[in-house]
């Protein structure tokens, strides 16, 4: 497994592997990898690509008084897990090789960012969009994989290779979770036992709401109050939103018709989890 910090020796390597037929397939990340990670180079090992996988904590998707500074980082503990998932090469660029001046030109996101997650972090979306754009220009994957978990982002990246034309396939890896439930995050390890076991109400309540749907119940708002009461019920957990949106548009769904993304994120603590779960096959 190669690693490297420079885009130009980046692009020089994906030439030589181009030169001998390799398709390549890009795993973008923020490292302090864990199975989910793992889950997206799994799936982009099945094509025979040259998987590419970058770690690389973007200060631009972090806002003000956020955790940019304590996220956390272990390069080598990262480079041996995807040399051990079969990583090819690692990108691991510093913030100076990224954006070595002034970063004058951003991409926006309209309005599939300016809800859930954007609501409450308002420049988050422009950060990602911004930095992803970038790593495809660098990379120029033929497909690049996102997780389910941050549902949001994956629909707001499948929309920008759409609009900006990127000729790149854009490959969702469903959730993974812990035995117990809580789906796997790099921020799970900010949580206190107690946090941590109180955590697992999220999964428990995207659980019902999908059970209260399936027997019937169509109301949006009312099953958005039921997880809510279900959450302060049993946690300490701050809750930012809970809410149902469609699962293409992000449109608010007042009434349940078809499918359906149900939506939340919570603080426990200082540290902020998110979680979705979507109904489909009603």
């Amino acid at each position: 497994m190669l690693i490297s910090t420079k885009i130009s020796e980046i692009r020089e390597i994906i030439r030589e592997e181009r030169k001998k037929g390799k398709e390549i397939a890009l795993v973008p990340t923020m490292g302090y990898l864990h199975e989910g990670h793992l889950a997206l180079v799994k799936e982009a090992k099945k094509s025979g690509a040259f998987v590419v996988m970058s770690i690389f904590v973007n200060p631009l998707q972090f806002g003000p008084n956020e955790d940019f500074d304590r996220y956390p980082r272990n390069i080598e503990r990262d480079a041996r897990l995807a040399e051990e998932a079969g990583v090819n090469l690692i990108f691991n660029p510093g913030v100076e090789e990224m954006y070595p001046t002034t970063n004058l030109s951003t991409v926006a996101v309209g309005k599939l960012g300016d809800c859930l997650c954007g609501t409450s972090r308002p420049t988050h979306f422009n950060g990602v969009t911004t930095v992803v754009s970038k790593l495809f220009n660098i990379v120029q994957p033929d497909r690049a994989y996102f997780g389910q978990k941050d549902y949001q982002q994956y629909l707001i990246i499948k929309q920008v290779v759409k609009d900006l034309n990127f000729p790149i396939e854009i490959v969702p890896v469903p959730i993974v979770r812990e035995s117990d439930g809580l789906a796997l995050s790099s921020r799970n390890v900010y949580l206190s036992p107690e946090q941590r076991q109180e955590a697992l109400v999220l999964q428990k309540s995207l659980k019902a709401a999908d059970e209260w749907i399936r027997q019937g119940e169509r109301s949006g708002s009312l099953i958005e109050e039921k997880i809510k009461e279900m959450i302060r019920g049993e946690s300490s957990g701050e809750i930012d939103y809970v809410e149902l949106r469609h699962p293409e548009t992000l449109d608010r769904v007042e009434m349940i018709e078809d499918s359906v993304l149900i939506a939340l994120a919570v603080r426990f603590g200082s540290t902020r989890l998110i979680d979705n779960k979507l109904v489909e096959g009603l």
